[in-house]
């Protein structure tokens, strides 16, 4: 007789829910899961090395339990880049995003209280929150992908959730959100609570437009959450990080785990940090590739969404898995996330990018044969 998780004694919100994660399969080009395709510099790396191997001799202490100095050069990096002054006491950093948005849950959400997120969109928000007992709730969207801004106000108005999250660029479909909606979404949680705002930039700095950070000022419930493992290629060393009001950082703090953060993350991020316009000279070239994309599926016949990410999500398909395998097969791997009719492709090197485009081009001519 087999014995699973719905054996075990387990929450009711847990039961026949499945973890995250997308295949990993042994195939020449993976593209599925929205890495930087291109490896840290090699200067980075050596100064990693150094970094580390300094904070090594110390591993007998604990480390700086408040990171001071990765949230001070986090504050000057997003002072740099997004043009709008932030300070230290308004950065916090955790072990990826996902710990951010998990401490935030567990501060804002929790046992009697809800979240609203607008799908398809980040299914970690909704998982999240279920794990924190945080009730989840599915926000409406546009056939195009966008918010339905009438009915997402609506449905703030009617379940007057604790916590509010807003993708942009949004995954898996890629597609912004301007600040205007941000704004009117902010003020109708306001008024119907008032609630925390989560505004998830895990992909701005591929983004044809600018970051949402300046509209923190003067709304304390507004969080802008942030990665390491996109634009700066570290997806391996999971750091994640949010700007909002200085009191929000004094509030996740009651739920952190104590020294969460490791001396050798600490070390490595701060390595990441002197070397941002190397990284994010890398980003240029990918923002190139993708916009190459967009037009290469595009030609082809595909319907592509507007992207302003480091993905592109391309259809519409009568069996999208069925799609997914065939491409599969050609030796490229894809992201089928389960919105009908659609897939999703990483931006890869150039010579990844060609073979994708190579396999798909197959497709349409078996198709049409």
């Amino acid at each position: 007789m087999s014995f699973g998780i719905d054996d075990l004694p387990v929450r009711d919100e847990l039961r026949g829910k499945s973890p995250y994660g997308a295949p990993q399969l042994d195939v020449p080009v993976r593209l599925n899961t929205n890495e930087n395709p291109y490896p840290l510099p090699e200067p980075l790396v050596e100064r990693i090395t150094e970094r580390v191997r300094e904070a090594a001799r110390h591993l007998n202490r604990y480390p700086d339990r408040d990171a001071v100095e990765l949230r001070t050069r986090l504050a000057e990096y997003l002072t740099k880049t997004a043009g709008h002054p932030v300070g230290v006491e308004s950065v916090w950093a955790a072990n990826g995003s996902n710990e951010v948005i998990q401490q935030l849950l567990q501060t804002f959400g929790g046992p009697g209280r809800t979240a609203i997120g607008f799908e398809p969109s980040y299914s970690m928000h909704g998982l999240i929150s279920r794990g924190t007992g945080t009730g989840w709730i599915s926000g409406p969207r546009n056939e195009d992908f966008t918010i339905d801004l009438a009915a997402a106000e609506k449905a703030i108005a009617e379940h007057r959730p604790d916590v509010v999250f807003v993708t942009t660029p949004n995954n898996p479909t890629g597609n912004a959100v301007p600040p205007e909606t941000v704004l009117a979404l902010y003020e109708a949680a306001q008024a119907a609570k008032p609630s925390m705002v989560v505004v998830d930039e895990a992909y701005i700095e591929f983004s044809h437009g600018d970051s949402l950070l300046r509209l923190i000022d003067g709304r304390p419930n507004l969080v802008v959450s942030r990665t390491m493992s996109k634009a700066f290629g570290a997806a391996g060393l999971r750091l994640g990080y949010l700007a909002a009001h200085p009191a929000v950082v004094d509030a996740v703090q009651l739920v952190r785990l104590p020294y969460h953060l490791s001396a050798i993350t600490q070390a490595t991020a701060l390595a990441a940090l002197e070397h941002t316009d190397t990284l994010l000279g890398y980003v240029e070239q990918l923002k190139a590739e993708r916009d190459r994309l967009v037009a290469e599926l595009r030609a082809l016949g595909y319907e592509v969404t507007e992207s302003d990410a480091n993905f592109v999500q391309f259809g519409r398909f009568e069996d999208s898995h069925a799609t997914w395998r065939k491409i599969l097969d050609r030796g490229v791997l894809v992201r089928d996330n389960g919105v009908p009719g659609w897939l999703r492709v990483t931006t890869g090197t150039p010579a990844e990018n060609d073979a994708f485009l190579d396999a798909v081009r197959d497709i349409k001519k078996e198709q049409s044969a």
